[in-house]
């Protein structure tokens, strides 16, 4: 496996200084935010769409530190009714990693209205009253299915081989058969971002996770959740308070050890290798509550003491 990070998680600091500190971290590659729900501080995507010269020079400036793209991400909602913007950014983002040589996009599936009349995003979380199943029926079957399918086609033809979908509240993806419903519906070109900290959140277990996904993992976000029992025994996890108020809320979004020690995330590294999983970790920092480059640090100071790097070499002895 390998070691990068979100650039999002330093989102104060310039391009050429984001870049500095990850080599300083030790760390081989940053997930580089486009849009979406970023302000996108570290990419210029519409100079990136139309110029070779700055798509050479974005990827001069890794090559020049020894760092890796880990991966273009432009989370947002592309199936938002009154905001088109967040679906041309994903488009944009296919095109520009297309371009650039980027294999792996991430993303969220998208959340449409409940109705073709409706102006905002409905996530149905029950199975009653009946107007729920009509809800599900026209967001999958009328937006869901068909804007994915040509999202696949566009991928296709701009030789992105993957997009690896972020398990997130608040989206009609949002866990493992959600996922796996979709990428049987439009084909392999969609996975999984395995993202434990919303599946904490939701009640799911993301060692489990990983092991059902298996072969549909394509992108980690390494990320924690601290539950907090006390609130969390009157409110449920259905949580909707401030994001800045930890105390009072049922979980929150922490640097990692801080929710999940050490033990639990060398055991999310031994199932991901049980899954197949190779590839990136990529540390997503979202504490409000620590400074942002010592949160990192703390995080990279984990994941190096746990994370298996070197290929399986073992056979047994011919006896």
């Amino acid at each position: 496996m390998k070691l990068g990070f979100v650039s999002d998680s330093l989102g104060n600091m310039g391009f050429d200084e984001l870049l500095d500190t990850a080599s300083g971290l030790g760390v081989s590659g940053v997930e580089i935010n486009t849009g979406g729900w970023s302000a996108a501080p570290h990419s210029d995507l519409e100079a990136m769409k139309i110029s070779a010269d700055a798509r050479r020079d974005f990827r001069m400036a890794f090559g020049d530190r020894s760092l890796e793209i880990v991966s273009l991400n432009a989370n947002g909602n592309p199936l938002h009714p009154t905001d088109p913007a967040q679906g041309e950014c994903l488009n944009d983002t296919i095109c520009v990693a297309g371009n650039t040589g980027i294999s792996t996009v991430c993303r969220m599936s998208g959340l449409p209205a409940g109705g073709a009349t409706d102006t905002m995003p409905n996530w149905v979380v029950s199975s009653w009253p009946p107007e729920t199943q009509h809800i599900l029926d026209y967001q999958w079957n009328e937006a869901l299915l068909p804007y994915w399918r040509e999202i696949v086609d566009l991928a296709s033809s701009a030789g992105v081989k993957r997009i690896a979908l972020e398990l997130h509240g608040n989206q009609c993806v949002y866990n493992v058969p959600s996922l796996l419903k979709l990428r049987e519906a439009v084909g392999p070109i969609v996975g999984a971002n395995l993202d434990p900290s919303h599946l904490f959140w939701m009640g799911a277990d993301p060692l489990a996770a990983a092991t059902a996904l298996g072969e549909a993992i394509y992108h980690v976000h390494a990320k924690d959740t601290l539950l907090n029992t006390p609130v969390q025994a009157t409110t449920s996890l259905l949580e909707n308070g401030d994001l800045m108020d930890i105390p009072a809320r049922s979980w929150s979004c922490v640097t990692l050890g801080f929710g999940h020690g050490e033990e639990w995330w060398r055991q999310l590294c031994y199932h991901l290798r049980m899954a197949g999983y190779d590839g990136w970790l990529s540390i997503e920092h979202e504490d409000v509550l620590l400074n942002s480059l010592e949160g990192l640090e703390k995080s990279v100071a984990l994941l190096n003491g746990v994370m298996p790097v070197a290929p399986s070499d073992f056979t047994p002895q011919a006896i």
